[in-house]
């Protein structure tokens, strides 16, 4: 029985949605989902060119940058091709074997993003508190091993979860609520048990963005307690503002997260479209947001960027 519910499993095609009673106009609706992406995409490969072109950016704080660049745009890749897939009428179906591929990219680059930015809030906590000691303990070698361990954590821990799915009879309905694959969308199709999955995707969650949440709340408790000690006021904002990014990525990752699962969980029944409309913020608004908050928040970024634009402007002459 169990093969059998595998092999039908994985020759299982499976149909993604776009905006439900919207469809007449999907090719007018891509518009802005496609400028959103290229903001996305050519803000991250903006910020992920000049720290690798400018040494004076060549810090644990622009490495751990890049790294959410990175993150940023391997969460948010995958489920655009299939996002204009549906709205440009190409195909609204997706095979069983794709999907779950996609589950694991969109889901191990989530977790792993919710890694980064404990490695970020974890680099202010050292850049604050030992400013002296920050070059020796946050070497280039141990960034690079958080950013391993970040990627592997999540990406081994999300593969029993996926790997279930080939092993659940789908006997009723193939249309998924969203123009993506996600996990807690596909098992509410499946006609079997799936307690396991209910239960070990709530551990997931709780451990890994529950314990990276905590970490960083420790981190900024430590930071403030460390502010707060410094004499002058300019002193304060200065330290402060520091971390005034990383907290606006914090946000903008963990608030349209925890909606997402909420309405999963909670909300089964209420409209199609609040589903389909966390869902796009969820995936759309860390891509976008990040390059432009740091940007204007960082000011050796800024230089970078000018420095980019004006050197093109004389290689043009």
């Amino acid at each position: 029985m169990a093969a059998s519910n595998s092999s039908s499993a994985l020759s299982s095609t499976f149909y993604l949605t776009g905006i439900p009673g919207y469809e007449e106009y999907h090719p007018w609706i891509s518009i802005p989902f496609c400028f959103l992406y290229l903001v996305g995409i050519t803000g991250n490969c903006v910020i992920l060119h000049i720290v690798r072109t400018d040494s004076r950016l060549h810090e644990p704080m622009y490495y751990f940058l890049a790294m959410l660049s990175l993150t940023d745009m391997g969460m948010s890749l995958t489920p655009m091709i299939t996002l204009f897939r549906v709205l440009w009428s190409i195909s609204r179906e997706i095979p069983f074997s794709v999907c779950v591929v996609q589950m694991f990219v969109i889901h191990t680059f989530s977790f792993t993003e919710s890694s980064v930015l404990l490695a970020m809030a974890l680099d202010r906590y050292v850049a604050i508190c030992h400013p002296l000691r920050y070059a020796t303990i946050l070497t280039p070698k141990l960034i690079a091993k958080i950013g391993i361990a970040a990627l592997l954590r999540s990406a081994v821990l999300i593969i029993p979860l996926l790997a279930r799915l080939a092993f659940f009879p789908f006997c009723h309905s193939h249309v998924l609520s969203h123009s993506y694959c996600l996990h807690q969308d596909m098992i509410r199709l499946a006609c079997a048990d799936i307690r396991f999955n209910v239960i070990y995707g709530l551990v997931l969650i709780t451990m890994l963005w529950g314990m990276d949440a905590l970490g960083i709340l420790v981190s900024y408790i430590f930071i403030l307690h460390s502010v707060l000690r410094i004499a002058s006021r300019e002193g304060r904002l200065k330290a402060l503002n520091t971390c005034a990014s990383h907290i606006c990525a914090v946000l903008i990752l963990y608030v349209p997260m925890i909606g997402l699962s909420i309405v999963h969980r909670f909300a089964k029944h209420s409209s199609p479209l609040i589903h389909i409309f966390m869902a796009h913020i969820y995936l759309l608004v860390p891509p976008v947001l990040n390059p432009i908050i740091y940007s204007v928040k960082t000011k050796q970024i800024r230089q970078g960027i000018l420095h980019l634009i004006s050197a093109q402007k004389i290689g043009t002459l």
